[in-house]
């Protein structure tokens, strides 16, 4: 699959997202966010940073980006995005995702290696881990917490909507200790932790986090299955 991999002004993790789309078996193809052009691609990663400086809140200026205006409608359509940190927080910002990542907790960035449980994999981004897995992934934030209404919580949970849930320690005040989620349709998914930084035994926590790309194989064996 082509996997487009947005820039936008102070993503810091764009590069990394690329070569492990590449390690998962797809060819990545570099987005630039002033463009109104997907450049044809099956699937597209928002990266981890700090895009526009974090400005207003995070992820609330790059919403507005041409690209994300394209991404949006890709969406609609079906096409599977993956949202990492900084681009879990774009993907809230622009209501492809319900509720809202602010300030940790504790009041400070938080950088370790994270256990989580998969708990849906039933998206194009989690087919490879077995539901209940428990995994390894790197996570480096200062604004993690997800944050929802009780009703909206309650509404994901019942629905599966949550994807990854912290375990062992709540690293950063997420209620219900969300990691991640996904949408209605389970297109779009909304990760805090980096997988991308865990596809590599020689470096990192390991490759705990390669499932969220080769899972995106399964996508192409199922159309021709």
């Amino acid at each position: 699959m082509r996997v487009g991999v947005v820039t936008f002004p102070g993503s810091l993790d764009d590069v990394d997202a690329q070569r492990a789309v590449r390690i998962g078996g797809h060819e990545a193809v570099a987005l630039w966010h002033g463009d109104h052009d997907l450049k044809g691609v099956d699937a597209v990663v928002l990266p981890g940073g700090f895009s526009y400086g974090d400005y207003l809140r995070c992820g609330a200026i790059s919403r507005f980006s041409p690209v994300m205006a394209e991404v949006v409608e890709a969406a609609g359509r079906g096409m599977p995005v993956l949202g990492i940190c900084n681009g879990f927080q774009i993907l809230c910002e622009s209501h492809l995702l319900p509720g809202a990542l602010i300030r940790n907790d504790h009041r400070k960035f938080v950088c370790r290696d994270q256990r989580l449980r998969i708990e849906n994999t039933r998206t194009p981004w989690t087919s490879a881990y077995d539901e209940g897995a428990e995994v390894t992934i790197v996570l480096k934030n200062g604004e993690g917490g997800f944050v929802a209404d009780a009703e909206t919580l309650d509404r994901i949970e019942g629905e599966g909507q949550v994807v990854a849930r912290y375990l062992e320690v709540n690293p950063n005040g997420s209620l219900r200790d969300i990691a991640g989620i996904t949408n209605e349709r389970g297109n779009v998914v909304g990760l805090m932790p980096h997988p991308e930084h865990a596809v590599e035994s020689l470096t990192g926590a390991g490759t705990d986090g390669l499932g969220f790309f080769t899972s995106l194989g399964r996508l192409v064996e199922q159309a021709f299955s």
